[in-house]
């Protein structure tokens, strides 16, 4: 049978990139689910990862055992979540992150910025470091440490005790006197203190900017009429355009602790300036999709996609 030169010159189609999008728990969520038919759009398939399935094994070619990929590896990783666990655990999975960098898989976030941002110590001591405006920080294991710096700083204003590993507002604790400083097995033996900076005006406010590949992509205010403003702790989202100072902020922020995307919260002190609270390298944005006019997802596959293909050009030109 003869073959049109057409059908002699054609190549097989290129395969699909996949992208391990590492999610926790068992369920399926509602960001796990949009960032599958994002990548989807685009050309790209998702295989959810869930990192306590997955392992290191020195007799592969890789080295690694990621779920769902048998003896292959994915183009790309995007972490959605990380599953709690003891220490032990958690170090074997952020050691599979790791990994997965070290031999060329582009990992967004990556395990140096996810553990950068979980501890928020070292949140605030990057952000200081780079000049970026932060409330004063202070972290001890020492309990008559804490108290010595609330003694002292308390005069001053409120401080807020955080814990070191938290998210959506959880534990959080206002210092007024030393003696509120809290036991140690209260706070797993760590105090985070920072100098409470929110303002009573007609109830609270900060902002939660999403920032991706050093741009922002969508922004809310948070309004509450209690000072702890999450949404999953009751916070109202508004929409919100970010200016420039506040946009120059987070992309600073983000950039600070070595995210590809993240979440910087962003509050007004009683001077009348923005200075950042936190950086999320896992942030969740249902609360912020509801009140902006792009489709995050879309944003974030988009990025990570692009810069695949960015990699491949380049690798393809020697």
């Amino acid at each position: 049978m003869r073959h049109s030169p057409n059908t002699l010159s054609a190549k097989p189609p290129a395969p699909l990139p996949t992208v391990a999008l590492v999610v926790d728990g068992v369920g399926v969520d509602w960001h796990a689910r949009t960032l599958s038919n994002a990548f989807a759009a685009l050309g790209a398939r998702a295989v959810l990862v869930r990192l306590p399935l997955c392992g290191f094994t020195t007799q592969s070619p890789f080295g690694l055992n990621i779920a769902g990929f048998g003896d292959r590896l994915p183009d790309a990783v995007m972490v959605r979540s990380m599953s709690g666990g003891t220490f032990q655990a958690v170090t074997l999975r952020l050691g599979i992150l790791h990994a997965l960098r070290a031999i060329g898989i582009m990992v967004w976030n990556d395990a140096r910025a996810i553990e950068r941002c979980v501890d928020k110590s070292m949140t605030s001591f990057l952000l200081a470091s780079a000049g970026i405006p932060t409330p004063a920080t202070w972290a001890t294991e020492l309990p008559e440490a804490a108290r010595a710096i609330a003694r002292r700083e308390v005069a001053r204003g409120p401080l807020v005790l955080k814990p070191l590993f938290g998210s959506q507002g959880r534990g959080l604790r206002l210092i007024q006197t030393e003696a509120d400083i809290p036991e140690p097995d209260i706070v797993s033996g760590v105090y985070y203190l920072q100098r409470y900076v929110a303002v009573e005006r007609d109830g609270f406010r900060d902002f939660r900017v999403l920032v991706s590949q050093g741009r922002v992509i969508a922004a809310m205010m948070r309004h509450a009429l209690h000072w702890i403003t999450n949404v999953k702790r009751g916070g109202k989202a508004v929409a919100f355009v970010a200016d420039g100072e506040i946009r120059e902020l987070a992309v600073r922020a983000a950039a600070a602790v070595g995210a590809e995307f993240a979440g910087v919260d962003i509050i007004y002190g009683i001077d009348g300036r923005p200075t950042v609270l936190e950086v999320n390298s896992m942030p969740a944005w249902s609360g912020l999709q509801k009140v902006s006019q792009v489709s995050i997802a879309s944003i974030l596959a988009g990025d990570l996609v692009a810069a695949l293909n960015a990699r491949a050009r380049r690798e393809a030109m020697g």
